[in-house]
């Protein structure tokens, strides 16, 4: 320990100070802290827990670097990992904490800073999609909480800070309630929508693409379906490629998201059908078209071949939704419907994930099984033989 030295400040006051070695930092460069206490004795213990912390591995190293700054270079981090579409709706979810809480140096965070945030997002964080300075769905404030999470969970791995002060934040029950009654959730489409649905638009050009979302795929996979990935004789397709959209104007190709989302289907023999009515419908129009036909080899295209994407996809479902009267859903949603409607049938929750495109079948239940009232039925049947037994009802 180098030397402990006694100063003497302006008003007068005797203080001990000293320079200890406290290791290197993420750059290499060698870090020394100054330690300025009352006593002797005080500066004494400081150094010897700054010592003991840096020969466990547990020393904290002094750091400037604000919130904003640290969510940049995390964000930089997990490039390695997420595709860019994903980089994207992070850094959209972190510009309300860079906004808030970006000037903030990391290691001065609070959890109250955190917890006020959330609240403070809640109630006024709306920016787009109604009027700016409104409440903000709880669902977008668990999403931004979770990035956050994220974010500082990794400065705690890297020794920037102590704890995560956001571990243990939540949005208040009283802000989930009020959400609730306020924010009315678009139900996914019941069977006999779906049904209704398809029954309408069976003439429709691209009804064999929308016949496929019926069936539980992503509108990217629907979109980055190849003919080379479809087999009419085996009755199976292959998904290997998405064809997704970044901010609704770059298309973007890539492969799948995860290792369980590349995955071979078979095909029910409707679907069969209508694929092999559109192969042959695209025939014709290439012949029609003549040098002006693009050969993309894509299932999804235009008249003369061009490859469409997953906003025409949609805007062309939303147009055939008006004509048919039916209330508008998204058509990402079509996906909830084939998957609670196979989980209802009684499809194993193992046949159910590997349908989906998920490694999880508790993911695939949570997040995409909504049972409607109709689906429900069944129970209310059991309990009237539950109540009456073997008695008959009276007339």
């Amino acid at each position: 320990m180098a030397e402990i030295k006694k100063i003497t400040l302006k008003s007068g006051k005797t203080r001990y100070r000293t320079v200890v070695d406290a290791g290197h930092d993420q750059n290499g460069k060698r870090v020394q802290i100054t330690i300025t206490r009352d006593t002797k004795t005080e500066v004494k213990d400081e150094c010897s827990r700054i010592q003991h912390q840096r020969s466990s591995g547990t020393l904290i190293l002094p750091s400037k670097v604000t919130v904003a700054e640290w969510i940049e270079q995390w964000l930089e981090y997990k490039q390695r990992d997420v595709e860019a579409t994903t980089i994207r709706t992070y850094r959209l979810a972190l510009v309300h904490v860079i906004d808030r809480l970006g000037h903030i140096r990391l290691q001065e965070l609070t959890e109250d800073d955190v917890k006020d945030f959330i609240d403070a997002i809640v109630a006024s964080g709306r920016r787009r999609g109604g009027e700016a300075g409104t409440r903000l769905a709880v669902s977008t404030a668990d999403g931004i909480l979770t990035r956050l999470r994220e974010a500082l969970g990794r400065a705690v791995v890297r020794k920037v800070i102590p704890a995560n002060p956001a571990q243990y934040v939540r949005v208040s029950l009283a802000d989930k309630k009020q959400d609730r009654r306020e924010r009315q959730r678009e139900r996914p489409w019941t069977v006999d929508e779906v049904q209704r649905f398809l029954a309408g638009i069976e003439g429709d050009r691209l009804y064999a693409p929308l016949l496929l979302s019926c069936m539980g795929l992503r509108p990217a996979e629907v979109c980055g379906l190849r003919w080379a990935d479809v087999d009419l004789k085996l009755l199976t397709l292959e998904l290997a490629t998405t064809r997704t959209m970044i901010g609704n104007k770059k298309v973007l190709e890539k492969d799948t998201k995860t290792e369980a989302g590349a995955r071979a289907l078979p095909l029910p023999a409707g679907v069969a059908d209508s694929l092999k009515r559109l192969r042959a419908l695209q025939a014709r129009e290439r012949l029609a078209a003549g040098e002006g036909y693009t050969e993309s080899a894509y299932v999804v295209v235009d008249e003369l071949g061009e490859p469409r994407n997953t906003r025409h996809l949609r805007e062309h479902a939303y147009r055939l939704m008006a004509q048919l009267g039916m209330r508008r859903v998204r058509l990402y949603d079509a996906r909830h419907s084939a998957l609670t409607y196979l989980a209802v049938a009684g499809v194993p929750d193992v046949v159910l994930a590997a349908w989906a495109g998920h490694t999880n079948a508790d993911f695939t239940k949570r997040k995409y099984v909504r049972p409607s009232v109709e689906d429900l039925r069944t129970a209310a049947t059991a309990l009237d033989s539950f109540h009456r037994g073997g008695r008959k009802t009276p007339v």
